[in-house]
């Protein structure tokens, strides 16, 4: 099953002394050198925040009528620099319960910084309890990107996560659904590097998801086009510069609903 967006698009200047702008300078365009929950140094586009621990919904059945829903992925899922009603799934249950439908509080495993590696071992070490998920969502890869990872590894780390979903789905694939990497490239912090060779190599791996996807026969919404919106409306992007603002996140959740409609009805 492939569902369409609504666009038919698969779904300072300074003026301080010359300490303060070398301290200024550095502050903003070198990538901090993190050692991970995992023990391992990287240069990362995000700043890792606190591990997220997640609020477990009632196994399904437990509340007739409520559906429950699983939010994998990384800064875009979890929404960082952005309220936790900002967040694109909270948005998309909020959105759901407007017309009735009931949805848990999403469960959303995702961090900052993530890559498919990192979601992977998450996964691998503490999985989730429910195999049987109304909705699963899957948003990863930005990281493998910035961190000049393969894309030969990307895809076959994201075949992995995607099967992990399929299977948290109870096996419905159509009810898994994976959203394209943003362009960050379009961002003030994207802006400040080679904006140009990001959106090329972030459409790559989207290439990627979108093909293993479509193979698995599960759900793919193109959320990348949207994004770059963020070039003429710096309102679509968070107080940081780099990730979106809630108000970017409500459009995803105004492309999601009408395909969470129709997938918890089935």
């Amino acid at each position: 099953m492939r569902l369409l967006n609504q666009k038919g698009q698969n779904i300072v200047l300074l003026t301080m002394q010359p300490l303060i702008i070398v301290s200024f300078l550095l502050a903003v365009f070198t990538s901090s050198c993190t050692k991970d929950e995992y023990g391992r140094t990287y240069t990362d586009v995000e700043t890792p925040a606190a591990p997220v621990v997640p609020t477990m919904p009632p196994v399904p059945g437990d509340t007739p009528g409520v559906k429950t829903y699983l939010a994998l992925g990384d800064s875009y899922t979890i929404g960082q620099s952005v309220s936790e009603a900002e967040r694109y799934p909270n948005q998309v249950a909020a959105l759901l319960k407007q017309d009735s439908i009931v949805i848990a509080q999403p469960e959303i495993i995702a961090r900052t910084g993530w890559t498919t590696f990192d979601l992977l071992t998450r996964l691998n070490s503490n999985p989730p309890l429910n195999n049987s998920y109304d909705i699963v969502t899957l948003l990863i890869g930005v990281n493998n990107q910035y961190q000049r990872l393969s894309q030969a590894n990307y895809r076959e780390e994201f075949k992995v996560l995607l099967e992990k979903a399929i299977a948290y789905a109870g096996k419905k694939r159509t009810n898994v659904i994976v959203l394209s990497i943003p362009d960050y490239g379009v961002t003030p912090f994207g802006m400040g590097s080679n904006s140009a060779l990001i959106s090329i190599q972030v459409d790559s791996f989207n290439v990627i998801n979108r093909e293993v996807t479509i193979t698995e026969g599960c759900t793919y919404v193109d959320i990348t086009p949207s994004s770059k919106e963020a070039l003429t409306n710096p309102g679509l992007v968070a107080s940081d510069g780099l990730h979106p603002s809630g108000s970017e996140y409500r459009k995803w959740a105004l492309m999601l609903e009408p395909i969470f409609k129709v997938l918890v009805k089935k």
